[in-house]
């Protein structure tokens, strides 16, 4: 299965992606985020990655959104060609580009977080089946979901928040870290399920999490 992975100036996960994907069976290639005319239909799954696009300038993940590739993953979308998933500022990235609903703001102590958090994976992602608590490292300053209330109504209407902290430690509304659409074709996630997937962390739940995007989503396209 291929994956696409795509590097924006100023990400820095793009090889502990990489690295996590091989190691779990996946076929992995950088794209970059100023080459629109790559062929993305090939890809079964796009990732994100973390980091710091553009330099987080005017505020995480906004710049990106005006990259020529962003408008190729909007056609890839439209024409049901597989899974996005965006990872901390991949997932800001697609808030900022409507791709999902909200925004991601400052952690409400107004500090960068860096620590293994304890989360719910919900049974809306694993086709209802008992939900699963999950621990992943987190590592942002912008990470607090902000949504307003028309928007919170219908993620909670559409069981769209798929992952929530257990120990609220950003401020998130509704204690959201992660989230979908209502197709389960984007997904996106402050935690970084792709560094805890090697025997070396101190967490292997990120196993966890992408062998349920495969069994769940990726099967199923």
């Amino acid at each position: 299965m291929k994956v696409g992975i795509v590097v924006f100036p100023g990400t820095n996960c793009e090889e502990d992606t990489y690295h996590a994907l091989k190691f779990l069976g996946y076929k992995c290639n950088y794209i970059f985020h100023s080459d629109n005319e790559y062929n993305l239909s090939q890809y079964k799954m796009l990732i994100l990655p973390g980091g710091f696009s553009f330099g987080d300038y005017v505020a995480s993940g906004r710049l990106a959104k005006f990259s020529p590739v962003i408008f190729k993953i909007k056609e890839y979308i439209n024409n049901k060609a597989g899974l996005v998933l965006g990872i901390c500022n991949g997932f800001q990235i697609l808030c900022e580009a409507s791709l999902l609903p909200g925004v991601l703001t400052y952690n409400i102590n107004n500090k960068f977080i860096s620590k293994y958090a304890d989360l719910e994976l919900k049974n809306n992602l694993l086709n209802n089946k008992s939900s699963v608590n999950i621990n992943l490292p987190l590592a942002h300053f912008e990470g607090r979901f902000y949504a307003n209330e028309n928007d919170i109504k219908i993620i909670k209407e559409r069981s769209m928040d798929f992952l929530t902290y257990i120990d609220n430690v950003n401020g998130s509304i509704s204690s959201i870290a992660g989230l979908y659409d209502k197709e389960k074709k984007i997904i996106g996630l402050m935690p970084h399920p792709e560094r805890a997937v090697f025997d070396y962390s101190k967490s292997h739940d990120g196993r966890i999490f992408f062998e349920l995007i495969k069994e769940n989503i990726l099967l199923e396209i």
